[in-house]
């Protein structure tokens, strides 16, 4: 009976998760009721900012700790799916909303104005420094060597999950972004191309992990495996596998999603374009 709640208690307390999941709630409560949004929009939102929320502050960590396949699934979740849900909720115009205005005209704009913010703006959020990093930080923390320290060293450890969650968001960000070009970043070519790119070295990762049968990652065999029943053959078969189709999967349905949305651009594109030449 006290499995489950035991569960969602978290393995390291991190008081900036904490703070910026209650400014992520408070900021979309207060601006859904200035701009409501339906309700599979809001439903994305939650269940988005829920499962990146429990994947870093949870008992989940710590299993993650003891078993690569369950750190593959938490990464699959702070990577993908959570950042993936939440840009498909499109919550920009809610979160705008929800900052008061004075902050916003005083603070916000400013500083968005500024040289170097507008620098790495641009440079972060173009389309092949946004695939280089997305597929460059996956690679770079399953690197063994790289693995073993961040295994080993709280502090890399929380930089190895904070980074895959924030480039999650900027990448799906770009490629889910529901808005014509400009002022979306990308256009809607682009947005369907972009995530088939990323899914080949992601399956080339998964399917090498899959198949060797050299022990990639002793740092699990030096925490200790979370089951007894778990060889590190097995571990790594499931965990590649994860890495391998899951991932994948989400590259094809993103695509899929840019292609709907590309489909509905140019329908209104046309159909705009019939009402400025009618009498």
């Amino acid at each position: 009976m006290h499995a489950l709640p035991g569960f969602f208690v978290p393995w390291e307390p991190s008081p900036t998760a904490w703070l910026l999941t209650l400014l992520g709630i408070a900021l979309y409560l207060r601006g859904q009721r200035l701009r409501p949004v339906s309700r599979w929009r809001q439903a994305t939102w939650w269940i988005g900012l829920a499962l990146s929320y429990v994947a870093m502050q949870s008992r989940w960590d710590y299993f993650s700790e003891h078993a690569f396949f369950l750190q593959r699934l938490q990464h699959l979740v702070l990577h993908h799916l959570g950042p993936f849900l939440i840009a498909l909720a499109y919550p920009g115009p809610q979160l705008r909303a929800g900052i008061p205005l004075r902050l916003r005209t005083r603070l916000l704009r400013p500083a968005r104005r500024l040289p170097p913010v507008r620098w790495a703006l641009n440079v972060l959020l173009d389309p092949w420094v946004a695939a280089l990093l997305f597929v460059g930080l996956i690679a770079l923390w399953l690197y063994p060597p790289v693995e073993f320290v961040a295994m080993l060293d709280d502090r890399i450890y929380r930089l190895m999950n904070w980074s895959m969650l924030l480039d999650g968001l900027l990448f799906w960000w770009l490629v889910l972004d529901p808005r014509a070009r400009p002022p979306a970043r990308l256009s809607p070519g682009m947005r369907v191309v972009l995530p088939l790119l990323v899914a080949l070295p992601q399956i080339m990762m998964g399917a090498f992990i899959t198949f060797t049968t050299e022990n990639l990652y002793p740092a699990f065999e030096v925490c200790g495996r979370v089951f007894p029943w778990l060889t590190f053959q097995t571990d790594q078969y499931l965990g590649g596998l994860i890495i391998w189709i899951p991932a994948a999967m989400m590259s094809v349905i993103a695509s899929l999603l840019a292609m709907r949305r590309w489909l509905a651009l140019d329908a209104r594109r046309h159909v705009n374009a019939r009402r400025r030449a009618a009498p």
